[in-house]
């Protein structure tokens, strides 16, 4: 170990400090541009009802309006809803990819600085994959015990 070795690990761990900071501030501005993005969505939609509303010349179409309302509202949150999941997984995918990344550098930085004794490092990393894959060969059924018969 070299007199810098403090030093070395101190840099390591702002550089991984620094990169999980930029990881949280970009999935949460994913997240209000989704917002933002549905919000003016959701006001151009009551604009047109709206619009529509005016249109309107006789009380036997605006009677029937609250029904065809419903049903397009009710469509458009189901589609609403699907989207968003699949934005909160997209975004959620991004960040723990983003977050393995630099866990990873931050692991070679550290490996460095104490002269290359990774192995430690990858059998501790190797365990905690692990545990984030096997609920993942779960869903897809290629868990260890869905092979046997």
């Amino acid at each position: 170990m070299s007199t810098n070795t403090p030093l070395d690990l101190f840099k390591a761990n702002l550089e991984l400090q620094l990169r999980v900071t930029r990881l949280l501030r970009e999935s949460g501005q994913r997240w209000l541009e989704a917002a933002s993005r549905t919000g003016t969505e959701d006001l151009a939609e009551a604009e047109a009802e709206i619009e529509d509303l005016l249109k309107t010349d006789n009380w036997q179409t605006l009677a029937t309006l609250p029904t065809q309302v419903f049903w397009r509202q009710f469509q458009q949150r189901a589609e609403d809803s699907q989207s968003a999941s699949r934005f909160a997984a997209d975004n959620q995918q991004a960040f723990a990819e983003g977050l393995q990344h630099a866990v990873e550098d931050w692991q070679k930085s550290v490996t460095a600085v104490f002269g290359g004794g990774a192995q430690p490092f990858q059998d501790l990393f190797k365990q905690w994959g692990a545990a984030w894959a096997a609920p993942q060969q779960g869903k897809t059924g290629t868990a260890k015990g869905s092979a046997r018969s």
